[in-house]
């Protein structure tokens, strides 16, 4: 995909992919730590997985009510709000040690404990960079966005790693080091909220677009698709959510004994390699289709999952980890391309974030089912097992519901064939 494909953003759409590429760079700089330092605070599997549930259920719905209000009360407040929200669960994390303060902290604030995005970031600015640029260039555009986010993650996954290992050489307690990355998060939603201050209205849905038939949650014509789509991706993400980047981190460090800059230097390598898988997904798209492009690249990526847990050493689980990287977040620019394009304008910011949130609820409850399974070695690899399958089920059904509904201008996907 060339750069060439950026040409067309203006003012608007480079502070959206700055805004991306400072949030991911803070999720992956607090993703790598996040079960370490909860668990150095005392916390069981169970309490570790409570917490890490709740910082997704409470995001699906503060991020519910945000994204389907978005094009009515306006993107850019909506954004500031979740900055705000990003700071507040970061110092909050910070501040104490008591579960209940913490408990609340999770579920009001917007932390990610998988590296992914989480909070109302994601589908109201991919419903503001479509308002921005041409149709013919969504998708390439996408895939411009999730790669810069993937290389963000990367190097904040990277950076944490290092930063928690040199403050520990130089003495600090691990607990300590942890903290001091938490408050890092917190400063990053800071940036945020100066960031977000710049927009313009050219964002915001135009007069004329907007329907009188929208209804609840913000759509109308489209409602049906959409709820078809956000089932599917909520069992996607339930699966997703079993192996979360915090605990994988956690599992790599108590199966092999990896140390902090390891974990930081695997996810930064696994990050880029999902950020060039996304760059690909355009390409390989305008050829063989949206829907099938989704399908056929994810699921040698899930069989590639199921296998890590069954590695022997810990080479072979990283390259295992690595490969399944290279080719995992092609369905990503694929399927937010896809939502937005099936859907009228004035529902996208609803479309995207119903379907974001779908996924958010799916991925809320994996970690209370995983993170007790991940510290029992009997256990361990039943997660990475149960995620490659569920996830295999999804692309199935997807493929089967949707190859004869593609997007405006795509033939379906059987006449590919």
């Amino acid at each position: 995909m060339r750069v060439e494909s950026l040409s067309v953003l203006k003012r608007d759409g480079g502070l959206l992919f700055g805004t991306r590429v400072v949030r991911m760079f803070g999720y992956g700089f607090l993703a790598v730590v996040l079960a370490l330092y909860l668990a150095e605070l005392g916390f069981d599997g169970g309490q570790l997985g409570l917490l890490l549930s709740l910082t997704l259920v409470g995001d699906t719905l503060i991020s519910l009510w945000l994204t389907t209000s978005a094009d009515r009360i306006g993107r850019r407040r909506v954004l500031i709000t979740g900055a705000l929200l990003m700071i507040g669960a970061g110092v909050a994390f910070v501040a104490t040690r008591n579960l209940a303060l913490l408990v609340v902290a999770a579920t009001v604030g917007v932390i990610s404990p998988s590296g992914n995005e989480v909070g109302p970031f994601l589908a109201i600015e991919q419903a503001s960079l479509a308002e921005t640029i041409p149709d013919a260039q969504r998708t390439a555009v996408f895939a411009w966005y999730n790669l810069v986010g993937s290389v963000a993650t990367a190097s904040g996954s990277l950076a944490s790693g290092l930063l928690a290992q040199a403050l520990q050489s130089a003495g600090l307690a691990p607990v300590e080091s942890y903290r001091s990355i938490v408050l890092g998060y917190a400063a990053l939603g800071v940036v945020l909220v100066l960031a977000f201050s710049r927009l313009s209205a050219a964002i915001e849905v135009r007069p004329e677009a907007r329907s009188p038939l929208a209804g609840r949650f913000g759509l109308h014509r489209s409602r049906g698709i959409v709820v078809r789509l956000a089932a599917l991706f909520s069992l996607d993400a339930f699966g997703g959510g079993l192996v979360t980047q915090s605990l994988l981190a956690y599992w790599f460090h108590v199966r092999f004994g990896a140390d902090p800059a390891l974990l930081g230097a695997i996810f930064f390598g696994a990050n880029i390699l999902a950020a060039v898988s996304a760059l690909s997904a355009a390409r390989l798209a305008a050829r063989i289709g949206l829907i099938n492009t989704m399908v056929f690249t994810h699921l040698p990526s899930n069989v590639l999952l199921l296998l890590v847990p069954f590695m022997p050493n810990l080479p072979l689980a990283i390259l295992v980890l690595l490969a399944r990287f290279s080719i995992s977040q092609m369905d990503v620019p694929t399927r937010q391309s896809y939502t937005i394009a099936v859907v009228d304008p004035d529902e996208r910011s609803a479309a995207a974030g119903v379907t974001g949130i779908a996924r958010t609820t799916g991925a809320a409850l994996s970690p209370l089912v995983a993170a007790p399974m991940i510290t029992m070695p009997e256990l361990a690899a039943l997660p990475f097992v149960l995620a490659g399958g569920l996830k295999i089920v999804y692309d199935l059904v997807l493929y089967r519901l949707f190859r004869s509904t593609p997007a405006p201008g795509e033939r379906p996907s059987r006449a590919r064939k």
